[in-house]
């Protein structure tokens, strides 16, 4: 019985021992998806960029479809977060609502899937990270661990499976097909984008030219 409880305890702790590591800039952290791909002998394709080497763009076109609020909560928006509880009791169907702080949680240190067990030890993960890091180095993270197909991790693989240049280089539509993927990257395939994806992309293109204060936090 201790041995479990040891176990467990070593389990809950690990994460935020791990935030402070990962602090240090020349450490490259990989996603519980691509540790489940090398278990799995799959491989994968991830090649780490900084922040400064990806383009404006596509950070801009990220933030706009995933977290318009980044620059301005503490890893939670817990006003959405509010408005899905209420949605939930009401037994209305759930959307997304997971901030970018909570997305880089999940992918770091959890499991894919819906669960309220997932989601109440993603949150405090999410203010935790917030907190200890900075804002460039949590969208630094996110974009280098965000799964963009089968085996393609981070923005600069990403960038080049579906269009052939280094993030870099993105364009403003590159980037808007690849931020609206995000949500389901293995359906949702950037680089040969069906009609719908082509109209939720052209709305976060939009956005993104209009991103002004949104977008302060990581260049100003």
């Amino acid at each position: 019985m201790t041995r479990i409880v040891l176990a467990t305890a070593g389990f809950l702790i690990l994460p935020y021992v791990l935030i402070f590591v990962y602090l240090i800039p020349f450490i490259h952290p990989v996603s519980t998806l691509m540790l489940r791909d090398i278990v799995l002998l799959r491989g994968y394709d991830r090649q780490w960029v900084s922040l400064d080497d990806i383009s404006p763009v596509l950070v801009q076109s990220v933030m706009m479809s995933e977290d318009g609020q980044y620059c301005f909560h503490g890893g939670v928006d817990w006003g959405e977060m509010q408005e899905l509880v209420a949605e939930t009791l009401d037994g209305e169907a759930t959307r997304g609502g997971s901030t970018i702080p909570m997305q880089t949680a999940k992918n770091l240190f959890l499991w894919n899937g819906r669960s309220f067990v997932r989601k109440a030890l993603e949150l405090p993960l999410a203010v935790a990270s917030d907190l200890v890091w900075t804002k460039r180095r949590l969208m630094e993270i996110y974009l280098n661990i965000a799964e963009w197909g089968p085996g393609i991790y981070g923005i600069e693989a990403a960038a080049r499976y579906h269009f052939k240049v280094p993030a870099s280089k993105l364009s403003r539509r590159q980037a808007a097909l690849l931020a609206v993927s995000l949500p389901n990257p293995i359906d949702r395939n950037a680089g040969k984008p069906r009609r719908g994806l082509r109209s939720l992309a052209s709305v976060i293109e939009r956005r993104a030219q209009g991103s002004g204060d949104y977008i302060r936090c990581l260049y100003d």
